[in-house]
């Protein structure tokens, strides 16, 4: 009786949150703890049964022996009646020994019903937790994992603050810089060498366009043979 009354009690006062916090896994931390209780309750049902039938018999043996107790007081006096106070002593000795038997059984079941009911608060109390739980469940492992959302995104946000971002970015800025006026600088030493000799050539072909035209010009004036 004591061991379940413990189990049931040290059950009771577990914080199932804390008790999320420290697991590994929190939802198989939860089914478990949905487990024992399921076992604690059926254990704690056994034991009530078991303790209200000996309330039960205690209870029928004080009656017995209170109905014994009045019997032999009756028979006392009817000894009276008779004139054998002798027989009245002895019965009423009886009766008192009834009386003690039904005063034993009493404080018995006194102690007896202070353990159900007792043991029946207790059990009724972690059924209400054991089905809470049941109902939160979904909802108590969402909080948890929110919760441990936020704490690894605080501690990236933390480490992200321990960088020099700006210094980083401008470096990169500076880089992306030269290598652009690299590429400027190629392309124009290119294209520069392509246009100087595209220049001399249209010079050349210019060139030869104005003596033709000079030729022409002298034959038209008569002058074709001077130079």
């Amino acid at each position: 009786m004591a061991g379940i009354l413990d189990r049931i009690s040290t059950i009771l006062r577990s914080n199932i949150n804390s008790a999320l916090d420290r697991a590994e896994d929190p939802e198989k931390m939860l089914d478990q703890i949905i487990r024992d209780m399921n076992d604690a309750i059926e254990q704690a049902k056994g034991q009530v049964a078991t303790v209200i039938a000996q309330e039960k018999q205690l209870e029928a043996e004080k009656i017995n022996a209170e109905r014994s107790s009045k019997e032999w007081e009756a028979k006392a006096q009817r000894a009276v009646k008779a004139g054998r106070d002798d027989l009245a002593v002895e019965c009423l000795r009886r009766k008192k020994d009834f009386d003690g038997i039904a005063a034993t059984y009493q404080q018995q079941y006194d102690s007896q019903h202070g353990m159900v009911t007792k043991l029946r608060s207790q059990l009724e109390l972690l059924m209400r937790k054991r089905d809470d739980a049941v109902r939160n469940r979904d909802v108590m492992i969402a909080r948890h994992r929110q919760a441990i959302a936020q704490s690894n995104i605080a501690k990236q946000l933390a480490s992200m603050n321990t960088l020099d971002t700006s210094s980083e970015i401008g470096r990169m800025d500076r880089r992306i810089r030269e290598q652009e006026a690299r590429a400027a600088a190629q392309m124009e030493l290119n294209t520069g060498g392509a246009s100087s000799i595209d220049d001399q050539l249209m010079q050349l072909e210019a060139g030869d366009t104005m003596d033709d035209e000079l030729s022409a010009l002298k034959s038209k004036m008569g002058m074709g043979g001077a130079r």
